[in-house]
């Protein structure tokens, strides 16, 4: 039995005996914790009702949890098991999750836990929760994974995968997807393994044949547990990135394709960002038209303004033939820099000093009045303000130069100087 278990299990000492305390099931006895609960007594009678006890014990090991105190919190958790004795059925019925959550928590962070602690409470949690089972069993791989035990990892995802109970629910089946999904996963990791394995052989080697047979066969797998998850609405970015390299891989374009335009444009799927990034890098890849990439990526430019994406979209709209793209793109460069994550982005303050002085001199002044207008009540004390000026000038004077053009150009020639000599004053 690990150091873990053997402290929750700590005989009372003699001098505890001689103190009021709570017992836990395993004949535990906590001092400090009757002093705990005695706390929550009116009229300085103590509280004997079941539910205050729990009640009191749950806050405490709230309590502990947020501050950290794991063994304090792993004291009190014992008290807390009486919760599933609870007479109250509705509180009975919820209670094993519960224990469930704290527990594993304590587990996960306790600096004297271990795998075997870890797996003995996960069995015995699955058995006392039985209609948390493919919930615990989840998260007890995911535990396994992150502990690089992949082997069984995957054994408690195939003991899962088979498991039912009662009738078979919608949340049930979203559950047996999600676990044959994650199977899927090591598998795909096994996969890219032998696909690593392979590139290093020469293709006119037996070894060669052996392992892309190997690598089929572990594709088929895969492909199986991935394609029922991806197809549900939700957001399955690993899972998707997966399936996507094993189609390019074997060719199937067209089905990568179709996978990836379903999670990015089907209205049942929520709104995700990636999936617009992972369609535009296949479409790159596949070299397709120009007009193709920009329409992709206004997509994603109306989910997340900011995306590190955009000054390449920017440069799309540079290259294109049609005005709108143009002035469009005067609109993306502005749109970035509207975020205080990308102020200092010296690319894009390039791109934006450049691409003024082209409008400008193109006679579209009122493509600039238009962006400015909205902006010219808040943009120099964001940018442009005596505090940025000598910061940007300390820590980069080619951005401090590129900030300073920009200001002339929206600002006056005069505000570009006085910008300039701010930050040459330090």
């Amino acid at each position: 039995m690990s150091d873990f278990s053997e402290e929750l299990i700590r005989p009372t000492t003699e001098d505890e005996q001689g103190e009021p305390c709570v017992r836990s099931g395993s004949g535990m006895c906590f001092p400090w914790l009757q002093k705990h609960i005695e706390s929550i007594a009116s009229g300085g009678k103590q509280e004997k009702d079941f539910a205050q006890t729990t009640s009191a014990c749950l806050n405490f090991i709230q309590e502990a949890l947020l501050k950290h105190q794991w063994q304090r919190a792993a004291e009190y958790m014992h008290s807390y098991l009486q919760v599933l004795e609870d007479t109250d059925s509705n509180k009975r019925q919820g209670a094993p999750e519960i224990v469930w959550r704290l527990g594993s928590e304590i587990l996960y962070y306790h600096p004297k836990s271990s795998v075997e602690t870890f797996n003995t409470f996960a069995d015995r949690m699955k058995n006392i929760g039985i209609t948390n089972y493919l919930k615990i069993s989840l998260q007890h791989a995911l535990y396994l994974l992150h502990h690089g035990l992949l082997e069984d990892a995957n054994r408690i995802l195939t003991q899962a995968e088979t498991w039912r109970y009662g009738e078979k629910s919608s949340s049930q089946e979203v559950l047996v997807n999600l676990i044959q999904a994650y199977k899927g996963l090591l598998q795909y990791y096994s996969w890219y393994k032998k696909k690593m394995e392979l590139s290093k052989l020469d293709k006119d080697d037996y070894a060669y044949n052996t392992a892309s047979q190997n690598m089929l066969n572990h594709s088929w797998k895969t492909s199986i547990n991935l394609c029922t998850l991806i197809q549900i609405p939700g957001v399955w970015d690993p899972f998707v990135k997966s399936y996507i390299e094993m189609l390019e891989f074997y060719g199937d374009q067209d089905g990568a394709r179709e996978v990836l335009n379903n999670y990015a444009y089907d209205e049942k799927f929520p709104s995700n960002p990636n999936a617009h990034v992972y369609l535009y890098n296949f479409l790159k890849r596949e070299k397709a038209p120009r007009e193709k990439l920009i329409s992709v990526l206004k997509i994603l430019y109306q989910i997340v303004p900011s995306h590190k994406l955009m000054l390449e979209f920017h440069r799309l709209l540079r290259k294109s033939d049609k005005e709108e793209h143009h002035k469009l793109g005067l609109e993306v460069l502005f749109g970035i820099l509207d975020f205080a994550g990308c102020t200092k982005n010296i690319t894009a303050w390039k791109y934006l000093a450049k691409y003024l002085k082209q409008t400008l001199m193109g006679s579209h002044l009122a493509w600039v009045q238009e962006e400015w207008n909205s902006r010219k009540s808040w943009w120099p004390s964001f940018h442009f303000s005596y505090f940025w000026a000598k910061s940007n000038w300390k820590d980069d004077k080619t951005l401090a130069c590129e900030k300073a053009l920009v200001a002339g150009l929206l600002l006056g020639k005069g505000t570009c100087f006085v910008f300039f000599l701010s930050s040459h004053s330090f």
